[in-house]
């Protein structure tokens, strides 16, 4: 699928045999660029729209192909904590407009889905009609602010994907992404839905992803057996964002304490499994990006 001007999109990309880089962590960053505890990022894409582009050219200037939008939050559930629900639309357009400014000649930019933090009825409040109608707007936005792709992102149950997952690709001509996260527990890896790596490959390549994944809760070296055993499972194209290891609490801030120079070797096993898209999540920034490319592309 080439991008709308005519060059080469993401799956070409892929088809030709690159391996392309995501964009690291944005909390932290953001939160040191006048994001308040408890606000909302997603604001900051009308409010301080030059920090959050600032975001977007660092990764780019470290290495990524791929950098998300800041729009983790951008569904109508998450927004309406902060009385923006009528702002969908808007605010998850303009992320992906900063995102597409800061982008060099070549590089993607995928607008980022995250997790509504509801639950579909009869377990929650929800609807299947909400989820998709949020999911479909947010999809048109990134599609309006000129963006390639839909990242959905950090999911735990498949049913809340699976929509998602739907509304983009009914919704818009972009490339899809869909990634879950897996705890390690005495039976192996599940997202907190007791989902499997196996079944998470074969149900959202099933609902119609182009690219399917693991992304955040783990650090580099869980994220290789992750991904080991979504690709014995699958011929298709893979994309892993892994964290900087798992948060732990020192003088009461939260750090990660895996270094670039520790990533780059792992992510190196990644590349060779293959994995054709690789980025980092909490925790890693663009020196560990740029470290990553350095590794991979050596």
């Amino acid at each position: 699928m080439a991008a709308s001007d005519g060059k080469p999109g993401i799956l070409d990309c892929l088809a030709a045999g690159d391996l392309l880089i995501f964009d690291g962590a944005s909390g932290t960053y953001l939160q040191n660029n006048g994001l308040e505890p408890g606000g909302s990022p997603e604001l900051m894409n009308v409010n301080n729209p030059e920090t959050v582009q600032g975001m977007a050219k660092q990764y780019f200037d470290a290495g990524s192909d791929i950098v998300l939008t800041n729009t983790f939050g951008g569904n109508k559930f998450m927004l309406k904590r902060y009385g923006a629900e009528e702002r969908l639309f808007e605010l998850n357009k303009a992320g992906a407009e900063l995102a597409r400014a800061a982008a060099p000649e070549g590089k993607f930019v995928a607008g980022s889905i995250g997790p509504t933090g509801e639950f579909i009825e009869p377990l929650g409040t929800a609807t299947e009609d909400e989820f998709f109608d949020t999911f479909s707007e947010m999809s048109k936005a990134f599609e309006a602010g000129g963006a390639d792709a839909v990242m959905i992102e950090t999911q735990l149950g498949l049913e809340e994907a699976e929509i998602a997952i739907r509304a983009a690709k009914e919704s818009t001509d972009l490339v899809v992404m869909a990634t879950m996260v897996f705890d390690k527990g005495p039976r192996g890896y599940f997202t907190m839905m007791g989902v499997t790596p196996e079944q998470a490959v074969e149900a959202l390549e099933k609902a119609g992803a182009d690219i399917v994944g693991t992304n955040c809760g783990n650090g580099i070296e869980r994220m290789v057996e992750i991904a080991t055993r979504m690709r014995a499972v699958t011929d298709k194209y893979l994309v892993v964002q892994s964290n900087a290891g798992l948060p732990v609490l020192r003088k009461g801030e939260t750090c990660y304490l895996e270094t670039p120079e520790f990533m780059a070797e792992h992510y190196r096993k990644l590349a060779e499994l293959p994995i054709n898209i690789l980025g980092g999540c909490c925790g890693t920034t663009a020196e560990h990006i740029r470290a990553l490319v350095e590794t991979v592309r050596a």
